[in-house]
């Protein structure tokens, strides 16, 4: 549970995997365009978070200039590759940082110790999202906030959630895991939340469009 020292921005990159480096090197590139398709949704959701605030998967930093400067952050990313990306984008806004790299399923953190989790754009790679969002309760303080931007399922009996279907085992490999499919909307509304707030919009994305954005409360 030792924050990673980001004092050298590089020092984590010979854990890398060719693939890891090359899914941050494509996420550095295509970060700001799909981050400018949610930027409405992501400012209502993170910028009146204060406190801790615990963001798993958070790539190459894309979120860090929405939250507020009080707030004290901690990214969990398991691909080393990110990690530099992020610590530049720190540093662009002036902001401390504490970078773990950890998975998902089990997350180094103290049960009811963070104010807020946030995810965007992870529920869709993680091999266990049922066991990701028990976790993220877990760390939960009473009264904790879950925000998420997600991509999700078409509605099913359409075309698009064929193509989805159809297209799941060559985008899993593209996309680091990634998952066209997922109703992910289903896993947050049972998993024992007290209230869910999920609404659903689409981006001109085709085979990742149809997206979720919201709050659930611990």
């Amino acid at each position: 549970m030792n924050p990673l020292n980001l004092s050298n921005p590089r020092a984590s990159l010979p854990c890398a995997s060719f693939a890891q480096r090359c899914h941050a090197a494509l996420m550095a590139r295509v970060s700001p365009r799909q981050d400018e398709l949610v930027a409405t949704w992501k400012a209502r959701l993170l910028t009146p978070l204060r406190g801790t605030v615990l963001e798993i998967g958070p790539g190459t930093g894309p979120n860090l200039k929405y939250y507020d400067p009080s707030v004290t952050w901690i990214g969990i990313e398991p691909n080393p590759a990110m990690h530099p990306y992020l610590h530049a984008e720190a540093a662009r806004l002036g902001r401390a940082v504490t970078l773990r790299a950890a998975q998902g399923d089990r997350l180094p953190a103290d049960e009811a110790s963070v104010d807020a989790v946030v995810s965007t754009l992870v529920l869709c790679s993680v091999a266990d999202p049922v066991g990701m969002v028990r976790e993220i309760r877990r760390v939960l303080k009473p009264g904790g906030q879950f925000l998420f931007v997600e991509h999700v399922a078409a509605p099913r009996s359409t075309q698009l959630r064929q193509w989805q279907r159809w297209l799941r085992p060559l985008w899993r490999r593209l996309g680091d895991g990634c998952h066209p499919d997922r109703e992910t909307w289903v896993t947050l509304e049972q998993a024992g939340f007290a209230q869910v707030d999920i609404h659903h919009f689409t981006l001109p994305a085709f085979l990742v469009g149809p997206h979720i954005a919201g709050v659930a409360i611990k």
